[in-house]
């Protein structure tokens, strides 16, 4: 059976975010819904969700909840297939090409322009 050092020593995601409202920062970790913390600063939340997460897991073993394990990076390939309008292809490959790009690259540079303007 897995105990609580296994599950401590998992890397599980951590996310950050600094409070607008009531300053300071709140931390979470989300592959563990309702595990989240806070703090002054940046260094006591990373500090406070550590103690929060291991009362997470040590209630979790002892009310028997499954409890889940982080996504692991090796268990994606980098790859997916996309179906989309002819349309919208005939605009991104010719756009891509006046970019002297694949498409593959463009669409790989236009998502990650995408996710750098909405994940904050």
């Amino acid at each position: 059976m897995k105990d609580i050092e296994y599950y401590l020593h998992l890397p599980y995601r951590v996310e950050l975010y600094e409070d607008d409202v009531e300053g300071g920062y709140t931390v979470a970790v989300p592959e563990l819904p309702g595990c989240l913390s806070c703090g002054e600063t940046v260094d006591e939340a990373m500090e406070n969700i550590k103690d929060a997460k291991t009362a997470w897991l040590a209630a979790a073993l002892e009310d028997g909840i499954a409890i889940p394990e982080p996504a692991r990076t090796e268990d994606y390939s980098g790859q997916f297939k996309l179906r989309l309008p002819k349309s919208l292809h005939k605009k991104l490959a010719e756009r891509a090409k006046r970019e002297g790009i694949s498409l593959n690259q463009y669409c790989v540079y236009l998502l990650s322009e995408h996710h750098a303007l909405h994940a904050s």
